[in-house]
């Protein structure tokens, strides 16, 4: 078995198509075929099952893409291990960011890593907290903007910044025009709220919000992003909590109001495995540490 037998599959796996597979990994889709299936007869079962129509993963298969993961991803950090031990520079950084540090602190971060390193590559991988999290484990990534997390085993995770919630109303409601809005003036409304296939962070937290203050029987739509949500908001269907960075949306059909007795924040933080060298070098983290905002 060759490694870049494993890098052919994984392609494969990961575009279930041999031809966009082929074209990813810079080989001819025949000998990327061959790759494969000798892959399959050294292993002794088939990894794909494949018709004219699609490739799928068998069970056999998706074990053997979990293993493959695993397997690269050790090579390139033993790869980076070696370096730094060598004194090599930096030469790439992947980092994991959720939306919300993409449209905030992520540009200013890009910005004085570039001065920094300015020939390091950097790809940027958008995603949730969890799948962040198991990319930083398995090192298919350095660095991680998410939400809060304890620091458990190699993962260790900073604070930076609180994210402000506010009450979004549509133009035409009422409450837009209100100087003061109270928890009992929300009562009456319809709440949009969050609902996502993966219980995320910020819909844990917006439940836990609306039991305490006794809203959740008010909940008459969800959504699974902040742009849905505000949508439904501007399209009078009901009202809900949005980040603050939606005043910036262009067009918006939405006024932002504070609720009085109420502070809704939501936590935003870097996060690394402390044996990834790259994330792990102190200047990488002090830049990091350097985005620390207070509120």
């Amino acid at each position: 078995m060759e490694l870049r037998q494993l890098t052919y599959f994984k392609a494969v796996a990961e575009e279930l198509h041999f031809g966009r597979a082929a074209a990813r990994m810079c080989i001819a889709q025949p000998a990327l075929s061959n790759h494969v299936m000798s892959l399959e007869r050294e292993l002794g079962c088939p990894l794909f099952i494949r018709s004219t129509r699609r490739v799928e993963l068998t069970r056999a298969g998706e074990t053997f893409y979990d293993r493959c993961v695993r397997i690269l991803s050790d090579i390139d950090l033993t790869t980076e291990l070696t370096r730094a031990a060598g004194g090599s520079r930096i030469r790439q950084i992947r980092i994991g960011s959720i939306y919300p540090a993409t449209m905030g602190m992520l540009p200013t971060f890009l910005a004085k890593i570039a001065r920094k390193y300015p020939d390091v590559r950097i790809h940027i991988a958008s995603g949730n907290t969890g799948e962040i999290i198991r990319g930083l484990e398995t090192g298919q990534l350095n660095l991680g903007f998410i939400r809060p997390v304890e620091n458990i085993g190699s993962l260790r995770f900073v604070s930076l910044a609180h994210e402000r919630y506010y009450l979004a109303v549509g133009h035409a409601n009422p409450l837009a025009a209100r100087d003061e809005i109270s928890i009992n003036d929300l009562r009456t409304q319809k709440i949009i709220a969050f609902n996502r296939q993966n219980l995320s962070f910020s819909e844990r937290y917006f439940n836990e919000k609306f039991a305490e203050y006794d809203l959740t029987a008010n909940i008459a739509f969800s959504c699974d992003d902040t742009y849905a949500l505000v949508s439904l908001v501007s399209a009078g269907l009901g009202i809900g909590f949005a980040p603050e960075w939606t005043l910036d949306l262009p067009n918006r059909g939405f006024e932002l109001k504070k609720v009085s007795g109420i502070d809704f924040r939501i936590g935003l933080g870097i996060a690394w495995n402390k044996e990834d060298p790259t994330a792990g070098r102190d200047d990488i983290v002090d830049i990091a540490r350097s985005l620390a905002r207070r509120g």
